[in-house]
């Protein structure tokens, strides 16, 4: 399985952008699929979540992005999204994709990818 995100990169405040993950060696439609994030000096958090075929695509977000960020996936490009809009110094973290061995996001996902860098200005 890879996973290999792009779109990272420098914004300001107020700003947005839209990260990328080509997958491969999965079965995209059916895995649910995520996007965790890590700030220097705290911990991972799950900041987006959509669930595969069986999970009817349903998606779930960290309250601190409702409304702001949007995850979407083309299973025709084998492609995960994450739209980050009205972006906040906050935001600054790694941000990594990642993929279940399940439909429903649970138990923690299996695979990461390597991880793209969100920096956002104040």
């Amino acid at each position: 399985v890879q996973l290999v995100e792009s779109g990272g990169g420098l914004v300001q405040a107020g700003g947005s952008l839209r990260l990328s993950c080509a997958a491969s060696g999965i079965i995209f439609s059916f895995n649910a699929m995520g996007w965790y994030r890590q700030a220097p000096g705290k911990e991972r958090e799950l900041v987006a979540s959509i669930s595969g075929v069986d999970g009817g695509g349903s998606t779930t977000y960290v309250d601190s992005v409702k409304g702001r960020f949007t995850i979407s996936k083309d299973n025709t490009k084998n492609t995960l999204y994450l739209q980050m809009n009205s972006l906040k110094a906050e935001d600054t973290a790694m941000y990594y994709c990642v993929a279940y061995t399940r439909s429903i996001p649970t138990m923690g996902p299996r695979f990461w990818g390597q991880g793209t860098q969100v920096a956002v200005s104040s």
